[in-house]
């Protein structure tokens, strides 16, 4: 809800008319790019130029198109021209040097945007951070790689990595203008959720984003969601084969059209991977991020990361083939995605739920393989780099559906932004009870704290202690309980191949 009082915001590339909303300065919908349409479809991002008049910046801007999804906002305008930012600040004073929050929202890579109801940054800033939401390019537009296919002229040999890019245009936007809303370009916060954390991930890894930030918050998501080249060339043939079309062809493809290819894509190749992703193209990525980050790209980068206790609920709840699953077709679904013999890790995960369906298996195994395990390695390999880091499991479970989502994949986010009020968060939380919020008002606290000091506890608290390859703390958040465990779910852990070197 925008208000009705507006100021002025000097920037250097030129004057914005924002909001003013209670005690916050809040500006939507601020270009950061021109827009990618006509000749600049399929291109990398072109920074936005100076402006003379002012501009107003009170309303969000449209999101990149998308195909409805289980946690879409219904009602925001979708267009093409879609790379803006949203800002949230409690003084806009150039003077004030505010620590900043950058949000990058997760959507699997193909949906979402930074002015989902979730992430409306005021609360946050209440806190004393300036919070900036991002939009990038998603599937069609963003996540497909024409460019390593043979014969694409000229028009098309940039086309890779173009979502990545644009995050990237995003933070030099905010390094350069920043200061214009109270904040201090010299600490800069990533967070971000599901691909918004595997985008941070990635950005830890890309020559071009050094510099651009100084800590980070990684929510199911680590820095192994990364193509091949191989399987992004048989991503876009997958494309352009769902629209008939040629690679000069699909520059002038219709939305719905691209949409519609990319739905076909995705059910045909993203059986167990997300076909739309950050790829190695050996320019933008160079390398594999792990490679990079094993090198010590990491150092003097503080992380915070973690994972919900059951992420995989989110995808299987109410998937029917695993209704009546019994351990053979558990069994077989592990198999086949892992790619070799899970018979010691169902054994592993019987021990610890007993009796419990088969499809409990298959959710346990799908949540490390997807999104614990790659947590871990990215900690290991942050703390080989010197760096300071927290390692968190968020275990407050939905009492909605009846119970069958676990601690599911996303239902962290509200938390973070204490934002439980938000349209949508009851359907997938259930009641917001006084305990809920208390826990909110805790984990947006941590949140702060470690943007603004480099560290998540209060002054004097050790309760929460770094992470290191011998303890492994790793800090449990729940309604009714908020503890330190020391490696959760260690016998599990040590079945799965995690990259670990060791500490220098």
């Amino acid at each position: 809800m925008t208000g009705d009082v507006t100021k002025l915001i000097e920037t250097r590339s030129g004057a914005l008319r924002v909001a003013v909303e209670d005690d916050l300065v809040v500006a939507r919908g601020v270009r950061f790019a021109e827009p990618p349409v006509g000749e600049r479809r399929f291109r990398p991002p072109v920074p936005t130029s100076p402006w003379s008049e002012t501009r107003d910046a009170v309303e969000f801007g449209a999101v990149c198109p998308q195909n409805p999804a289980m946690l879409s906002a219904p009602g925001e305008r979708q267009d093409e021209d879609c790379l803006f930012l949203n800002v949230w600040t409690p003084n806009a004073d150039p003077s004030a040097r505010l620590p900043v929050m950058v949000w990058i929202h997760g959507g699997g890579f193909t949906t979402g945007s930074g002015s989902t109801p979730w992430y409306d940054g005021a609360a946050l800033a209440r806190r004393g951070v300036v919070v900036v939401t991002i939009n990038y390019r998603l599937g069609a537009f963003g996540q497909v790689h024409l460019a390593l296919l043979d014969g694409v002229d000229e028009r098309l040999s940039e086309c890779a990595d173009l979502g990545m890019q644009d995050q990237v245009v995003a933070l030099e936007w905010v390094r350069d203008h920043v200061e214009s809303f109270g904040g201090d370009p010299g600490s800069v916060t990533l967070f971000g959720e599901s691909a918004g954390a595997m985008s941070i991930g990635v950005l830890m890894g890309m020559p071009s984003a050094t510099g651009l930030f100084h800590r980070a918050i990684l929510q199911s998501g680590a820095s192994r969601n990364v193509s091949s080249p191989d399987h992004a060339n048989a991503v876009a043939r997958g494309l352009l084969d769902a629209l008939d079309a040629t690679p000069a062809q699909v520059v002038d493809a219709p939305v719905d059209a691209l949409l519609a290819a990319q739905t076909v894509v995705t059910e045909r190749l993203g059986v167990g991977v997300l076909p739309f992703q950050p790829v190695v193209d050996g320019d933008v990525v160079p390398l594999p991020p792990l490679e990079v980050l094993a090198a010590g790209a990491l150092a003097g980068i503080d992380v915070v990361i973690g994972t919900t206790s059951d992420e995989a609920k989110l995808f299987t709840a109410f998937v029917p083939q695993l209704f009546d699953a019994g351990d053979s077709d558990v069994a077989r679904r592990i198999e086949r995605s892992l790619g070799h013999d899970p018979t010691d890790l169902i054994a592993a995960y019987r021990r610890r739920l007993g009796d419990a369906a088969p499809r409990e298996v298959f959710d346990a195994a799908f949540t490390d393989w997807v999104f614990r395990i790659p947590a871990i390695e990215l900690a290991e390999l942050a703390v080989a780099s010197g760096s300071e880091v927290w390692m968190y499991e968020f275990a407050e479970r939905s009492d909605s559906f009846e119970g069958l989502l676990g601690a599911c994949h996303a239902i962290d986010v509200p938390f973070v932004w204490d934002n439980l009020s938000a349209r949508g968060v009851r359907m997938i939380l259930g009641e917001r009870t006084d305990a809920r919020r208390e826990l909110a008002s805790l984990i947006a606290d941590a949140w702060v704290r470690f943007a603004a000091t480099g560290d998540p506890n209060p002054a004097g608290s050790q309760d929460w202690p770094g992470y290191d390859i011998s303890r492994r703390a790793t800090r449990r958040f729940a309604a009714d309980s908020v503890v330190t465990v020391d490696d959760p779910n260690g016998d599990e852990r040590r079945l799965w191949p995690v990259r670990a070197p060791e500490p220098r």
